[in-house]
C-alpha cells in the first residue's frame, strides 16, 4: 500500500522514514527489508518496505532526488543519532 498524499521530498525525511520502520513505529509484522523501487506502471520511485516473502507491506513515493541520493542510506541503513 502506498499513501499518494505522503511524498518524502528530502533525505531527513527519508531518515525518519527508515527509523520509524526500524524501531516498529508503523507497526508492521514480518518486515524483512527496505528498498527503492520504481513503480512499474509509470517508473514514479518509491520505497518499498518488504516482508519475507518480498511483498510490499508498505511505501512511500520519493523524488527523483531522494531516489538517486539516498541509495546509500536505504542500503546501508539511517544514520544512529546517540
Amino acid at each position: 500500500m502506498i499513501n499518494d498524499d505522503a511524498v518524502i521530498d528530502t533525505l531527513e525525511e527519508l531518515e525518519a522514514f527508515l527509523l520509524a520502520v526500524e524501531s516498529g513505529g508503523f507497526g508492521l509484522n514480518n518486515v524483512a527489508g527496505v528498498a527503492l523501487a520504481t513503480n512499474n506502471a509509470d517508473g514514479r520511485p518509491f520505497v518499498a518496505v518488504l516482508d519475507d516473502n518480498h511483498q510490499l507491506l508498505l511505501g512511500r513515493w520519493v523524488t527523483p532526488e531522494v531516489f538517486e541520493n539516498g541509495k546509500d542510506m536505504v542500503r546501508n541503513g539511517p544514520k544512529k543519532l546517540h
